[in-house]
């Protein structure tokens, strides 16, 4: 029974470690890909996150940074949703054709500031 709720106790505090904000107020994994992002050459144009409303939820958009390159849209669990624009198409991989016309509360949350 102790081993229970151990396993029980120790589920509760890895869920809760997986939605933590940090002091910037984001979602911890908001902030290490933006150490990833920090960490890699500067790209053109430049790395951005954007935070929006969709379908009820809070979302996470890093546009692409070159031609026919998916842009990335994260759930607040961090996994990647879809990809509302890029590819060879330009129209993302079909799984969030509406994302543009539905987002709502836009708010940039990071960009890289450095120059080339």
């Amino acid at each position: 029974m102790k081993t229970q709720y151990l396993m029980i106790i120790t589920m509760i505090i890895l869920l809760a470690g997986c939605s933590q904000t940090t002091q910037t107020g984001n979602p911890e994994w908001v902030d290490q890909l933006i150490k990833k992002f920090e960490s890699e050459p500067v790209g053109n144009p430049p790395l951005s996150i954007w935070r929006y409303e969709y379908n009820g939820q809070v979302v996470y958009y890093v546009p692409a940074q070159c031609c026919d390159m998916y842009s990335s849209l994260y759930g607040t669990d961090g996994m990647v949703m879809c990809a509302p624009d890029g590819g060879i198409t330009g129209a993302g991989d079909g799984h969030c054709t509406d994302f543009f016309s539905e987002r709502s509360n836009e708010q940039l949350i990071w960009s890289d500031s450095r120059t080339r």
